[in-house]
């Protein structure tokens, strides 16, 4: 009965939040009393469980990252990276979208794509104000390759991170195998933007030339809180990449960086708290208490299982399975409790198969399935959530549909190109 209840609710939370006939924030958080309510899960599960609960590493590395950027924001600094891209780009709307869309991808790799989004979004948002042109296809773009360039290493997206600690992979593992694949996705995805965003890229020559004539320097309002602001960003991202020998979660190091930067601002919370997107936090919170039920129900184990099981000892297919199977479940649901219940599994149906090669396969093809399938609908990634969240607070809110007809359309391409890559590399090749 639980497991049914567990289902009926995200369905029909998971159509509310589709269709959007009541915010999403709201038909999240309705489906989490709804599940709490009826026992599906208990305080226990919903509040303190690592595997059922609400990701809090999650919902605190967001908070602190808002934080940080919200006192970034006062320093003028992402006016400047707005004029200087769109000189750069000699005002044209296409050159403007490939270079943030690069510059994303590349953040994403040695960033995480959540902070990543964070940083890039007010710079999207103040270039297409300069240009006088709608900012949603570019900010789309942005976050489709956030999640692409996040998948090149360890520290790129989470699902990495759990895959990582479960098969005993290295930073360098990632870089070696999945960087090359990325690097291949990321000329695709430039050459099929001039498609996917048709109609998007008219602009009047007279912003391109009152854009080409801004001065970019003049932008900055606060170089010495700049220089602070640069300081601390520089340590927390030292702590994100050092995280694992530090010994120091990516959420506390932006919660530190968040406390120590209001300190030495001294920002007031008009400052800092203005930036803090509520809305999104309080919908991840409800979308994880779902989630949780489905995984305590075992309804997510049940159905890695049987893709797990269909494979019949066969490596190629069972590489093949997982990466369809991944970048599908990933779409519908977070990326992270799948991958967090899925490696398991992956990891008993590795020791049947005796090829190391073949067997190391198997793991790559869940972190592309789950990185790549991220993009398939506006839920399947935490960076798509945040993307909305600061869109729709921009005065320029992006459907569940509008997301999910390019999302779903880049997802498939970019499975179809890494079906050769993992054939040739760990297969016909190896």
């Amino acid at each position: 009965m639980s497991t049914v209840l567990a289902i009926v609710v995200f369905v029909v939370a998971y159509i509310f939040i589709a269709t959007e006939k009541i915010p999403k924030m709201a038909a999240a958080l309705a489906g989490a009393g709804i599940v709490l309510a009826l026992g599906v899960v208990g305080s226990e599960d919903a509040f303190y469980s690592h595997d059922t609960g609400i990701d809090w590493d999650v919902i605190f590395l967001l908070l602190g990252m808002m934080i940080i950027v919200g006192v970034l924001r006062k320093t003028g600094i992402f006016e400047y990276v707005a004029i200087w891209a769109a000189k750069r780009a000699k005002g044209s709307p296409l050159r403007v979208m490939i270079l943030l869309t690069l510059i994303t991808a590349v953040a994403s790799a040695f960033l995480d794509n959540v902070t990543t989004v964070l940083l890039i979004a007010p710079v999207t948002l103040l270039v297409c104000d300069r240009l006088d042109i709608k900012p949603v296809p570019f900010l789309i773009a942005e976050v489709l390759a956030s999640n692409i360039g996040g998948a090149a290493t360890l520290i790129g997206d989470p699902p990495n991170i759990i895959i990582a600690s479960r098969a005993g992979l290295t930073f360098n593992d990632f870089l070696v195998n999945m960087a090359p694949i990325v690097a291949i996705e990321l000329v695709v995805f430039a050459l099929v933007l001039p498609r996917l965003f048709r109609g998007s890229f008219t602009v009047h020559p007279d912003r391109v030339k009152d854009v080409m004539a801004l001065n970019e320097r003049e932008a900055i309002r606060d170089p010495r809180l700049l220089v602070k602001c640069g300081v601390v960003l520089l340590a927390v991202f030292a702590g994100f990449v050092g995280h694992s020998v530090i010994h120091i979660e990516p959420a506390v190091v932006a919660l530190l960086g968040a406390g120590i930067l209001i300190l030495i601002a001294q920002a007031t919370p008009k400052d800092y708290l203005a930036s803090v997107e509520w809305e999104t936090l309080l919908f991840f919170a409800g979308l994880f208490i779902m989630i949780g039920a489905l995984v305590k129900t075992g309804v997510i184990g049940h159905l890695a299982e049987l893709a797990a099981e269909a494979t019949g000892g066969n490596a190629l297919l069972a590489v093949m399975l997982i990466l369809v199977v991944s970048a599908l479940l990933s779409g519908v649901i977070d990326n992270i409790p799948y991958v967090a219940t899925m490696s398991p599994l992956v990891l008993a149906l590795t020791q049947d198969i005796p090829d190391p090669t073949h067997s190391e396969a198997l793991w790559w093809s869940l972190a592309l399935g789950a990185d790549f399938g991220g993009n398939m609908t506006a839920v399947g990634a935490s960076a798509n959530v945040v993307m909305l969240g600061i869109a729709a607070r921009a005065g320029t809110p992006i459907s569940f549909w509008e997301f999910t007809k390019k999302g779903a359309i880049v997802t498939a391409i970019t499975i179809l190109v890494a079906v050769p890559y993992l054939w040739l590399r760990y297969f016909a090749l190896a």
